[in-house]
């Protein structure tokens, strides 16, 4: 692998003066359009991550781009101290998209998810009577839901979770998908379960068939919220509106963020009954830029983009054929396994073929990006605006890399 002068000078000057709390592969991004990044030194990459699924629509899509330079010459930010003349379509925008009734604004994922995690302890304690204090809510192993303290509390990662406690006591942690174990958890204190329909940084871990209905079942049977974290696997990527959808459940709070804003600002946002939200009053939660006007006027043309429906069949269709190719790598045994959905997947690389680190960096220097997790594991989710000659061409490379053509 190979790096030139001036990306070294660049990635020197970030090491001098930031917190090395990433790893990123060393490539340098000056520009992007669609599905394409290019670096400083003018070359271009095919992107095969859409920014964890936040860029599902794709780099500078002019809609959203549109959308957002309108209302740059409008007003920002009013902050929640007033009104705003975007606000009232948004949500209502958001909560007819999910089904529901309310939605409470925030701007990053991990806002959202203790947005959640608040929003179920108070409705248990103010609906469902548990004692003050002692409401617990189950979460799965192996999750990821941010990196908050509380949120990193329930992490079982340990490069997560290390060194950041004393840690937030009310989370019980079971296998993922394993129902008899959630269903266990339960208890009379418990007030939410909080999972991924489909894992992302584990390595895009597909739940077995039945398990979201399951939970479903157990839920409404014992009087727990069923708390959805659709943050990345939502709002198209699975070939769905949400993850859920492939099992035919409703939960009764999702958790949205990442692409509901489209890659151009933060926008997350917690999305329920009105009961359910009805739960707080004013002083009790808020952002100051939860819900600003440019974050409202963004999102409001992701949800009319998403109304379409064509961005989720885009993802059906092209999802059907990236894992009927990742499969063909299965077969001949430089892949071990191919998990996902959608335009969504995770590739465990075979022993010998190298770590998913080092995968990544290969493709890198094909002009290909992608990012490695829990060592042999790269994740492919490029934007859904990907030609399939752009995806074929992009698969080309892996199987390149893997000595497979």
């Amino acid at each position: 692998m190979s790096t030139s002068e001036t990306t070294r000078a660049y990635i020197a000057s970030a090491d001098a003066h930031s917190a090395h709390n990433y790893h990123p592969l060393p490539v340098v991004v000056a520009t992007a359009d669609g599905a394409w990044m290019t670096d400083v030194e003018g070359r271009r990459y095919l992107d095969m991550l859409a920014g964890y699924s936040a860029l599902n629509f794709g780099h500078g899509n002019r809609r959203l781009i549109d959308a957002a330079r309108a209302q740059l010459e409008r007003v920002t930010l009013t902050s929640r101290a007033f009104h705003h003349d975007r606000f009232a379509e948004f949500c209502a925008g958001l909560a007819e998209l999910c089904g529901m009734e309310t939605v409470l604004p925030m701007n990053t994922g991990a806002e959202a998810v203790e947005t959640a995690v608040k929003t179920a302890r108070k409705w248990g304690y103010r609906v469902k009577g548990v004692p003050d204090g002692r409401a617990r809510i189950v979460v799965a192993g192996d999750n990821f839901h941010g990196r908050t303290t509380t949120i990193v509390s329930f992490s079982t990662d340990a490069e997560a979770r290390a060194d950041f406690g004393p840690y937030t006591p009310g989370f019980d942690v079971v296998p993922y998908g394993d129902l008899a174990a959630l269903r266990e958890a339960v208890t009379e204190e418990t007030v939410a379960v909080l999972l991924e329909p489909v894992q992302g940084e584990a390595g895009v871990v597909v739940p077995p068939d039945g398990y979201l209905r399951g939970v479903r079942e157990v839920t409404r049977e014992r009087d727990v919220l069923f708390i959805a974290d659709e943050i990345q696997s939502g709002l198209g990527r699975t070939g769905r509106t949400f993850a859920c959808e492939h099992e035919g459940v409703v939960p009764d709070v999702y958790v949205l963020g990442k692409a509901l804003g489209g890659g151009v600002v933060p926008v997350s946002a917690v999305v329920s009954s009105a009961e359910v939200l009805g739960v707080f009053r004013p002083g009790e939660h808020g952002s100051t830029f939860g819900g600003n006007p440019l974050a409202c006027a963004v999102a409001l043309e992701v949800i009319a983009m998403l109304r379409s429906g064509e961005y989720q069949r885009r993802a059906a269709e092209l999802g059907d054929h990236l894992h009927r190719e990742l499969g063909l790598l299965t077969g001949s045994g430089q892949v071990t396994a191919v998990r996902g959905r959608g335009l969504w997947a995770g590739v465990d690389i075979a022993p010998g073929y190298g770590t998913g680190r080092e995968i990544s960096e290969k493709l890198m220097d094909r002009g290909v990006l992608v990012k490695d997790t829990h060592g042999a594991t790269i994740r492919i989710a490029p934007p859904l605006v990907i030609s399939k000659e752009d995806l074929d061409w992009g698969l080309a490379q892996l199987r390149a890399v893997l000595g497979a053509t």
